[in-house]
């Protein structure tokens, strides 16, 4: 092999050094075809016969048929130039360096050509190093940037794509597509009962079987931790009902075997037709997304496809535009509260008040929290609207020390170590305030996680703060979890307070609840008090306070609440 000397790269030193560093210099004559190289330039490329690589026609055989682009491709194939001036490149490509029998590497092969008389390349000089490993992470950042790793099928946003690329082709051929939207049921409780490991051989077995059941041309993805995507070609509203429940069996038929032995795995479905029911992949995904929670409300293993309804959609445009103000609202400082007093039942003093979020609209209208909170916690705001009414029962307090106020917070911010924070950081400019403030926590939130619960009431207990059990009796509390909670206070759903008169079954059961209540040193709130009978009723009984359109409604400046009633 003609070997180029020291002179012509300037010095054996550099030679050396960058054959150490795994690269070597050449120089190409495309007229004769000969290949020069710097010393040691078969050792870097790992030829152990250096006739291999002594012409460019020889070289260009051990190059990866594979490989996209290579250095003819770049050099003999790159035009014309004027003549004399040098043109750079670079490219990188596979190579054999034992042929196309043995083991590859990659290389970073870069430099210039130079132009002759016609302005085509005559003569090429670079350097070549060895890019293996660079390579294997670089196609590995790729693998995962378009693939989940644990199952090897898309990830979303390989998934979105495809999808848009089938609408795309419906679109133009007047077709079909249908996009089912998958959820291993109960994945949760494979978690807990066997542990994340076990749970991820069941998420990757699911993907095989969901595959495996597929037609040609169809695709998968995982959507995200216990959902799959999957797109359905040429697919008719009965194709997509057809193929839903081939996946379901396909699940049902037999159990996941696992590490831990075999699990047996259910799957929910929701599905659409696009163009059709949705014309653009996001619709797609939120039109699955909702006939999927349709089907896991009916059972486990259910299929649920969209129809279109009109109340459905009138609703959906409802919530966008209740979106629009809350979001207006809350950067326009348009939140506001309004208070209702709470009395003592024996002396009808104002005892303390609640304060109830008010967001007012850009166009004057007032919303009350009933039309807000629903919207707002499904569409993840309420964390939002917590913080503000948090910031404005403070303001509140600071402003008047002798108001008393209750305020509610959400299921959510109950586990929003932030709200917790706010409240802290509220109180040490003030810490008396604590004293003055009750927190209200819905018992259906109370008992959906108690331990979680309790944690949250103990943190606001320790800041000064009492808290309150809201709509209590909706939920059906046992005695055990209002006793692990140690909340200060009882609000009892005001539906049985409203029909204590009229129904002998709601007023023993509030006479239970005040009972009970009692029974565990609590304060019990009547709610939804609205005449004289209802409120002498709830005196005879023991009841301590009482709430409802008899002593007032919603005003939105505080009136004055006596100290320590509470």
């Amino acid at each position: 092999m003609p070997t180029v000397d020291d002179a012509a790269f300037s010095g054996s030193d550099v030679v050396e050094m960058l054959a150490s560093l795994g690269q070597a210099l050449y120089v190409w004559d495309l007229g004769s075809d000969t290949l020069q190289w710097s010393a040691g330039a078969d050792h870097v490329l790992g030829v152990r016969d250096r006739d291999r690589i002594d012409t460019g026609r020889r070289f260009a055989e051990l190059v990866a048929p594979a490989t996209a682009v290579s250095r003819f491709d770049m050099v003999a194939r790159s035009g014309t130039a004027a003549p004399g001036s040098k043109v750079a490149f670079c490219v990188e490509y596979g190579f054999f360096p034992e042929g196309p029998s043995g083991a590859s590497v990659w290389l970073e092969d870069s430099g210039r050509w130079l132009a002759g008389a016609d302005g085509r390349p005559v003569r090429v000089s670079g350097i070549v190093r060895v890019v293996t490993a660079r390579h294997e992470r670089e196609q590995d950042l790729t693998f995962r940037s378009r693939f989940d790793p644990l199952t090897g099928e898309m990830n979303r946003a390989r998934l979105a794509e495809v999808v848009e690329e089938g609408l795309e082709t419906a679109h133009k051929y007047r077709s079909s597509i249908g996009f089912l939207l998958a959820a291993i049921d109960n994945l949760a409780v494979i978690n807990n009962a066997y542990g994340f490991d076990v749970a991820d051989d069941v998420i990757a077995a699911v993907a095989r079987r969901l595959r495996s059941r597929l037609r040609g041309g169809d695709a998968i993805g995982r959507f995200s931790g216990n959902k799959f995507g999957i797109l359905i070609h040429n697919c008719s509203a009965e194709d997509l009902d057809v193929a839903a429940r081939r996946l379901i069996e396909a699940m049902r038929s037999d159990v996941v075997h696992t590490k831990a032995g075999p699990v047996a795995v259910t799957i929910s479905l929701g599905g659409v037709v696009a163009p059709r029911h949705a014309r653009s992949t996001p619709e797609i995904f939120l039109r699955a997304q909702e006939t999927l929670d349709a089907a896991k409300l009916r059972r486990r293993g259910a299929f649920v496809a969209y129809v279109p309804s009109v109340e459905r959609e009138g609703q959906r445009r409802a919530n966008a535009l209740i979106t629009d103000e809350i979001v207006g609202a809350l950067n326009q400082r348009r939140v506001s509260l309004a208070f209702q007093p709470i009395v003592a039942t024996t002396s009808r003093d104002v005892a303390f008040l609640e304060a109830l979020m008010r967001v007012r609209g850009a166009d004057g209208t007032l919303l009350d929290g009933a039309q807000v909170v629903p919207v707002a916690e499904r569409l993840g705001l309420v964390r939002l609207i917590d913080h503000r009414v948090l910031e404005l029962a403070l303001a509140e307090l600071a402003e008047r020390p002798e108001v008393r106020l209750s305020i509610n917070v959400s299921p959510s911010s109950t586990l929003d170590r932030e709200w917790c924070d706010l409240l802290s950081a509220g109180l040490r400019r003030a810490p008396e305030m604590g004293r003055r403030l009750i927190v209200e926590i819905t018992e259906s939130a109370a008992i959906r996680d108690v331990d979680a619960t309790r944690a949250f009431v103990t943190r606001v207990r320790d800041l000064g703060c009492l808290a309150a059990i809201d709509d209590f009796g909706a939920g059906y509390t046992s005695f055990r979890n209002l006793r692990e909670l140690a909340v200060d206070m009882v609000k009892i759903d005001g539906g049985f307070v409203a029909r204590m008169q009229a129904s002998r079954d709601d007023r023993a059961f509030v006479e239970t609840l005040v009972r009970l209540a009692r029974q565990m040193d609590l304060k019990a709130v009547a709610e939804w008090v609205q005449d004289e009978a209802t409120a002498a009723a709830l005196a005879e009984i023991g009841c301590d306070y009482l709430q409802g359109s008899l002593f007032g409604m919603p005003q939105e400046r505080a009136a004055p609440a006596v100290h320590g009633a509470a």
